[in-house]
């Protein structure tokens, strides 16, 4: 138990996930603004931000998941020409929306989470 200089109490937060410290708000901005900007689909409509939530295969997000570690790989080593992504703070925001997509994908399968 807790108490506060005001008289206050409240539980211990040991135990307690800790999404403040867990994540950098810069961070999730800048993975915000990576997928904004890949919103617009090949025939120039804007999809919904939450579209990949509707399920790919795990396959794809796999194969998808290495050529950007591949490319953040190349960037690292010096050789970002040779990549896909000649961002390289994109090939590690695709690197996060393809693990991100395919943890989903498992706790779905896994039955924790529905869609």
């Amino acid at each position: 138990m807790r108490t506060f200089e005001s008289g206050a109490t409240r539980d211990d937060d040991e135990d307690k996930l800790d999404y403040e410290g867990f994540y950098h708000p810069a961070v999730m901005r800048r993975y915000a603004q990576y997928l904004h900007k890949h919103r617009t689909q090949a025939d120039g409509k804007m999809r919904d931000s939450d579209n990949w939530q509707k399920g790919m295969p795990i396959a794809r997000y796999v194969k998808s998941l290495l050529r950007h570690v591949l490319d953040t790989w190349l960037h690292h080593r010096g050789q970002g020409h040779l990549a896909e992504y000649t961002d390289e703070e994109d090939c590690i925001c695709a690197v996060i929306f393809n693990a991100q997509g395919l943890l989903l994908e498992k706790l779905v399968k896994r039955g924790e989470v529905k869609r």
